[in-house]
């Protein structure tokens, strides 16, 4: 059966703008493209440990058998989020299969109808869709910009009745940009104001911190903010996620968080090599050996168009789908695997190469592939 006229359509729109999404299967280049900060993913250590770990408990569970609230609740999930409660310096913790289903059922449940949402401009997809589900209004700040959002906030107070709130959102580590917002200059701003701020921690865990906790707890600002999201797809190297907050929020949220409540919980596997990931954590070189690379990176490229961060993720932005897809393939001709992120995943005209870099990236891949990022740049204006 065709599809109907209106999506094809909008197929043939993204085929004609040169912005049509495929999948692609992994090629065995030098790794510049994924998440996987700290090589975790790929870990054969962690891997055999959560193993060894399922057979002592005698966990040999292939899935939960349903939602944590009917039959999916083993000791281990309660366990693991007392872990990463102690871990993250808070109160309590609650597991969700995803970042994405953790920022969905947060948004779509907490804030109230009457209630301001204001959230960064540059803000996470999963966060505004969230948003989007939310009987409470939602306004977007300028990227970073605190006299845009004190204005915002201000005139939001002038709306709101007794009982209303405010929520502040924002990331302590952009994806797209992997830049950071003012995390003093925010809480303070925040606290005065009395909003409540709620902080993404995505792209910030693992990379950021003494023990890879997150940028708030390396500026010991992790108190003062009211929920964090913590995702393990990225330098955890496996899947799902956590709030971090309250225990009475952990508890509104199991009884109102609908990503929560109507699906199966993560397979006992899974939270399994969340909780040897995190003792992996504590004890691994690989934080330090990452920043190293960090600095190396950074020093090579600091002639070139990056945006300012000092997180994993590096974008050099590059106007025009065409062109930053021909760069793009010119470093994966080469061997090098580094994404174009094209529009309207970001706005047209900040279309951009995204580099992510690795503690196993080696000083030689990080110099040869800046030097190919140069010489494309030389070649294509020929």
């Amino acid at each position: 059966m065709k599809i109907p006229q209106k999506i094809s359509a909008k197929l043939q729109h993204r085929t004609q703008n040169n912005s049509l999404r495929l999948l692609s299967i992994s090629q065995n280049h030098v790794d510049f493209s994924s998440n996987d900060y700290l090589g975790f993913a790929v870990s054969e250590t962690i891997f055999q440990k959560v193993h060894q770990y399922l057979v002592e408990t005698n966990l040999q569970l292939n899935g939960a058998t349903g939602s944590r609230l009917l039959t999916g609740n083993h000791e281990l999930y309660e366990e693991v989020e007392m872990q990463l409660s102690n871990f993250h310096n808070g109160e309590a913790g609650l597991l969700f299969n995803s970042g994405y289903d953790a920022n969905i059922g947060f948004f779509s449940s907490v804030p109230q109808r009457g209630d301001v949402i204001l959230f960064d401009e540059y803000i996470h997809a999963s966060i505004r869709d969230g948003i989007g589900m939310s009987h409470a209004k939602s306004y977007k700040f300028k990227h970073n910009d605190l006299i845009d959002l004190e204005k915002k906030i201000e005139k939001a107070q002038q709306t709101l009745t007794e009982n209303d709130v405010i929520y502040v959102v924002t990331e302590s580590v952009f994806s797209m940009d992997g830049d950071s917002p003012d995390l003093h200059a925010i809480v303070k701003l925040c606290h005065n104001k009395q909003v409540y701020l709620v902080v993404d921690e995505a792209h910030a865990i693992g990379v950021f911190g003494k023990k890879g906790q997150g940028l708030l707890q390396e500026l010991a600002l992790e108190k003062k903010v009211f929920a964090r999201i913590y995702t393990f797809g990225k330098a955890l190297g496996c899947h799902g996620s956590v709030i971090i907050g309250s225990k009475e929020l952990k508890n509104y949220l199991v009884n109102f968080s609908r990503s929560f409540i109507y699906t199966t919980a993560l397979s006992p596997h899974a939270v399994a090599t969340i909780k040897i990931a995190y003792d992996e954590l504590i004890q691994t070189k690989a934080v330090a050996k990452l920043h190293q690379n960090i600095q190396a990176f950074q020093q090579a490229t600091k002639e070139l168009k990056f945006i300012e961060g000092n997180a994993a993720i590096h974008c050099c932005v590059i106007a025009g789908n065409q062109k930053v897809k021909h760069i793009a393939k010119t470093l994966q001709s080469k061997g090098f695997d580094v994404k174009a992120i094209l529009s309207p995943t970001v706005p047209k005209g900040a279309e951009r190469l995204r580099f992510c870099l690795h503690a196993y990236n080696t000083k030689d891949e990080i110099q040869n592939v800046v030097n190919l990022l140069k010489e494309s740049f030389i070649n294509y204006e020929e």
